[in-house]
C-alpha cells in the first residue's frame, strides 16, 4: 500500500443537513395524513352519493374498520420498503413502492374481512383506495418538487468523495454538478499513487493517493458517500473487506460503472451468484419511429390545432396589421435520415431579417451551432410577445400532421448546422424532429450548444412514450415560466 497524502476526511466543511435523517419519518407523516383524508372522503361519499342513498346506514361498521384500514395501509408501506431513505430523491422505486404496497394492503384487508365474515362497506372501501392511492402519489412527488428545490439551493446536500482514475472522475463529477438536484456535493477525490497533479483536469481537489483501496477509510472521517469508479484497481474480496471497513464511519458506498446518459428504463441490475450484474439495454430511437408515436402525433397534434384556432387568428391578424408582411415564415430545416422540410413559424422579425444577419454574426462573435441572442433588434413587437410564450411555434403543428415533425423530439437543426456535424452528433436525426423537447423543458435559449447537443442525444438513445408525456406536461411550465425564451 501507497499513501502520499498526509490529508485525513475532510474537515472544515459544513457536515450534512440532519433534516435527511427525518425524510423518511416526514414521508410517513405525509402519507398517514392522505392515508386519514382519504378514509374521510370514503365517509363521506358513502354516506352522501346518490348512488349509495338506498342502501343501509354502516356508520358504525366504518367506524371499526376505518382505523384497521389505515393501521394495515401504513404498516404495508413501511413493510414493502416506502421509506427506505435510499428511494427518496430519485427513480421511480418510490412511486411504484408505494401503488404497489397500496394493492397489497386493499388486498389484504378485503381477504381477511371476508375470511372474518365481517360487512366491509364495499363503497367506502373502494372509494378509500381509489382517491388515496393517487394522492399518495402526489403528495411524494410534491415531497421529492421540495426536495429537489432545496438541494438545488444547496440544502439537504451530502458531501461525497471520488475514487478512481482522473478522467474517470471527472466523468461522475460532472454528472453530479449538473444535477444538482441530487443533493451530492463533490468535496474531492483520492487518485492513483502515479498522480501527481493537485486535482483533476475537471478541477476536482485531490485528496489522497493510493494504490489499495483499503487505505480510503482514512479520508472518509468528514464524506457522506464514497463514489467508486474506474482506473483504481481491486478485487472483489477487496471491495467486500471496505464495505466492511465502511460500517464504523456510516458511510455510503456507491459503485459508479463508466456509463453516463443512460436512462434508468435501460439500466437493469441482475445479482447473480453474489455478482450484482448490470445490464445495459441498447438505443431505443427505432421505437420513435414506429406507429404508435405516429398515432399519438396525429390525434394530439389535430386537437391542438382545433383548440387553437383562435391563437392562430389572432396572431395572423396582429402580424398582418403591424407591417402588412407575411404572416408565415418558412425556413429549411432538417428532418428524420437528413430529408429536409419547409419548418412554418409565425413571423416575428422584421422583413429582411436575413439580410441583417450576416452583421449581427459579425458583431455577436457567432462561431456556430444556432444563433440566437437576446434583444435582437429584427424582432417586432408582435413577435416579442409570441416568442415569450412559445405561440410562434404553433403552426409547426401543421408540419406535425404532414409528418414533418414529431410533438416531442430533438430541436429542428437548420442544414448549416447538420453539415458541421460529426458522427456522433448526427444521430439526433435519426428520428422526427419536435416541436418541444428535453431542450424545450430544459432552458431553451439558455442551454449551451453542448448542452442542446447531449440533451438531444440523451431524448434519441432513450426514447420511451412516458418521457414523451412527462416532456409535454414539463412544456407548458417551462412555456408559462418563460425561462430561455428569446
Amino acid at each position: 500500500m501507497t499513501i502520499l497524502s498526509e490529508r485525513r476526511g475532510v474537515r472544515g466543511i459544513a457536515g450534512p443537513s440532519r433534516s435527511l435523517r427525518y425524510l423518511p419519518a416526514t414521508a410517513f407523516l405525509l402519507d398517514l395524513a392522505v392515508m386519514v383524508g382519504a378514509c374521510l372522503v370514503g365517509v363521506l361519499g358513502r354516506l352522501h352519493l346518490p348512488v349509495f342513498h338506498s342502501l343501509t346506514d354502516v356508520s358504525s361498521r366504518v367506524t371499526v374498520i376505518g382505523p384497521v384500514l389505515i393501521a394495515t395501509w401504513a404498516a404495508t408501506l413501511w413493510v414493502l420498503g416506502a421509506y427506505r431513505s435510499e428511494i427518496f430523491g430519485a427513480g421511480t422505486d418510490e412511486f411504484k413502492r408505494v401503488v404497489s404496497s397500496s394493492v397489497h394492503a386493499a388486498g389484504l384487508l378485503g381477504v381477511v374481512c371476508y375470511l372474518g365474515k365481517f360487512p366491509l362497506p364495499r363503497g367506502f372501501f373502494v372509494l378509500t383506495y381509489a382517491v388515496g392511492v393517487p394522492a399518495l402519489v402526489i403528495g411524494r412527488a410534491v415531497l421529492r418538487r421540495l426536495l429537489h428545490s432545496a438541494r438545488t439551493k444547496g440544502v439537504l446536500q451530502e458531501r461525497v468523495l471520488i475514487v478512481g482514475g482522473p478522467s474517470q472522475i471527472d466523468d461522475v463529477a460532472t454528472v453530479l454538478r449538473r444535477e444538482r438536484w441530487l443533493g451530492y456535493t463533490v468535496v474531492g477525490a483520492v487518485v492513483p499513487s502515479s498522480y501527481a497533479e493537485p486535482e483533476t483536469a475537471g478541477g476536482v481537489p485531490v485528496l489522497g493517493r493510493a494504490d489499495d483501496i483499503g487505505a480510503l477509510p482514512a479520508w472518509c472521517g468528514g464524506v457522506d458517500v464514497l463514489f467508486m469508479t474506474g482506473g483504481l484497481s481491486y478485487g472483489s474480496t477487496e471491495l467486500r473487506k471496505l464495505v466492511w471497513q465502511l460500517e464504523q464511519y456510516a458511510v455510503q458506498l456507491v459503485v459508479a460503472p463508466a456509463v453516463t446518459d443512460f436512462s434508468g428504463e435501460r439500466v437493469r441490475a441482475r445479482p447473480v451468484g453474489g455478482l450484482p450484474l448490470v445490464h445495459l439495454e441498447g438505443p431505443r430511437w427505432q421505437h420513435a419511429a414506429r406507429w404508435a408515436k405516429r398515432a399519438f402525433d396525429v390525434a394530439g397534434s389535430s386537437i391542438l390545432l382545433v383548440l387553437g384556432l383562435p391563437v392562430f387568428v389572432v396572431a395572423a391578424g396582429w402580424i398582418k396589421l403591424h407591417d402588412r408582411g407575411p404572416v408565415l415564415f418558412k425556413q429549411n430545416r432538417t428532418g428524420r435520415n437528413g430529408v429536409e422540410f419547409a419548418c412554418l413559424k409565425f413571423r416575428t422579425m422584421v422583413v429582411d431579417a436575413e439580410a441583417l444577419l450576416a452583421r449581427l454574426h459579425e458583431e455577436q462573435g457567432y462561431a456556430g451551432g444556432l444563433f440566437k441572442m437576446k434583444d435582437d433588434p429584427r424582432i417586432t413587437r408582435p413577435g416579442r410577445l409570441l416568442r415569450r410564450f412559445s405561440l410562434d411555434e404553433l403552426p409547426q403543428l401543421i408540419n406535425v400532421v404532414r409528418g414533418d415533425m414529431s410533438l416531442v423530439g430533438p430541436r429542428p437543426p437548420l442544414p448549416t448546422e447538420v453539415a458541421t456535424y460529426d458522427p456522433d452528433t448526427a444521430r439526433r436525426l435519426r428520428v422526427r424532429p419536435g416541436l418541444t423537447g428535453l431542450w424545450q423543458v430544459s432552458g431553451r435559449s439558455d442551454l449551451s450548444w453542448e448542452d442542446s447537443i447531449r440533451l438531444d442525444l440523451f431524448y434519441v438513445d432513450n426514447w420511451s412514450m412516458l418521457q414523451d408525456i412527462s416532456i409535454l406536461g414539463r412544456t407548458v411550465g417551462a412555456v408559462l415560466g418563460r425561462r430561455g425564451a428569446y
